[in-house]
């Protein structure tokens, strides 16, 4: 009996156990699951969460609900992967593997700013954790006057549109309490604009000024002043706030960089394309634990579930992996009063406008606000717990199609 590993049961862990266990006999192959957590968490839902969208059960599940039968799940931590020998350590155990899937996500590390991590549960908001949201709903409640400031902390970290989107949020949620006028907003990031990508980086700066939302960019954060209520940089500026809702530096998993296999903030290297594991031999990794140049985000660790797989089958075989996943991302941003904004993008093209996913039809605009993107953006949740999780297939392509969209210079008719 040979046995695949996987460390993570997030997204992507549990998409490749579910597509995997499809397509192995299991008289032949053995997969265990190893997670410390017993809860699987939808992540992009912690977001709605301080607006009073959703609470905390709609964004919790049992993991058992979603690996599949014939799928061993292990509550434990893992400590260790010992390539050398083809075994994960764990805090109760050992695990030999033949092939290993790494899927540990990424976690914050808010003791990597100077003041940060002292006020983190406390004075600091966050909507990146579930207990963060939780708090954060109450704060926002009883929010009437003064500035809330987002900060960005550094690259890379989870689902890269969220603070844009929280701050659009902000801008409906405020505006429907009648306080909007006494609120100010800021961004203050460390990037040039409000988005890694130039062209969408310019469509959404023109909807963030028509919201009145003041960007700092180049902001990058070297202390957290709690007696002054304000935040600095590195060249000396500051930006003050009422309300400081952080995202903190994200880090990969303490068991990869344990493992030499990660760089220095723990992200496992990885080959862009294939998701091999650039430091040893049978391991595939996926979803926010790699260190490919894309978005840590949901769409892109089920987009990479299907080259992983593909290649962990080919090497089954006896044949090399094949080059396939072009950093896919898609990602809806909800930007208030019923309206949303798709964006579509891999390593070489950045978002545009157009539609998808059927060109011409859509239903789902690229780049602009609207009501349909709003629904579609309300409908994944659905989409997540039924279809995602449960390893069956969307009609979407894991290579990004160029079909339907704009490209710079051309006339857009969407």
């Amino acid at each position: 009996m040979r046995r695949i590993v996987i460390i993570g049961s997030g997204a992507g862990g549990t998409i490749v156990a579910n597509q995997l266990r499809g397509q192995l006999p299991e008289e032949e192959w053995e997969i265990v699951v190893i997670d410390r957590d017993e809860q699987h968490h939808y992540q992009p839902g912690y977001l709605f969460i301080p607006f009073g969208i959703y609470a905390r059960e709609d964004v919790l599940q049992p993991k058992k609900l979603f690996i599949p039968q014939g799928v061993e799940f292990v509550l434990d931590e893992v400590v260790q992967v010992d390539a050398a020998n083809r075994r994960v350590l764990t805090r109760r155990g050992a695990y030999d593997y033949d092939w290993l899937v790494v899927a540990t996500g990424a976690r914050n590390k808010p003791d990597e700013v100077e003041g940060m991590a002292e006020i983190f549960t406390t004075e600091i908001q966050n909507f990146y954790s579930l207990d963060g949201a939780e708090r954060l709903r109450k704060a926002l409640k009883y929010f009437t006057c003064g500035k809330v400031v987002l900060n960005i902390a550094e690259l890379p970290y989870k689902c890269p549109i969220a603070p844009l989107e929280f701050l659009f949020m902000c801008d409906w949620f405020f505006t429907v309490a009648g306080v909007r006028g006494q609120v100010e907003l800021e961004l203050a990031t460390p990037l040039g604009g409000v988005f890694t990508k130039p062209v969408a980086s310019k469509a959404l700066a023109k909807i963030a000024e028509k919201k009145k939302i003041n960007v700092t960019p180049n902001f990058n954060i070297a202390r957290v002043n709690a007696g002054e209520k304000t935040i600095e940089s590195h060249d000396g500026r500051t930006v003050g706030y009422d309300m400081l809702v952080s995202i903190p530096p994200n880090f990969g998993d303490q068991c990869v960089i344990d493992s030499g296999l990660a760089d220095p903030m723990g992200y496992v290297l990885t080959d862009k394309h294939t998701l091999k594991a650039e430091k040893a031999e049978r391991i595939f990794v996926l979803g926010d634990a790699t260190n490919v140049p894309t978005s840590k985000a949901g769409s892109v660790a089920h987009y990479q579930a299907y080259t992983l797989v593909e290649n962990l089958l080919r090497e089954i075989d006896g044949h090399t992996s094949l080059p396939t996943f072009d950093g896919h991302s898609t990602c809806f941003l909800d930007s208030g009063f019923e309206k949303a904004i798709l964006l579509d993008f891999n390593y070489e093209v950045e978002p545009l406008p157009g539609k998808f996913p059927f060109p011409g039809m859509g239903p789902f605009s690229l780049l602009r606000e609207s009501l349909a993107n709003h629904w579609g953006k309300m409908m994944f949740r659905w989409v997540y717990w039924e279809l995602m999780m449960r390893g069956k297939d969307l009609p979407l392509e894991n290579q990004m199609n160029l079909a339907g969209k704009v490209r710079q210079g051309a006339v857009c008719r969407t």
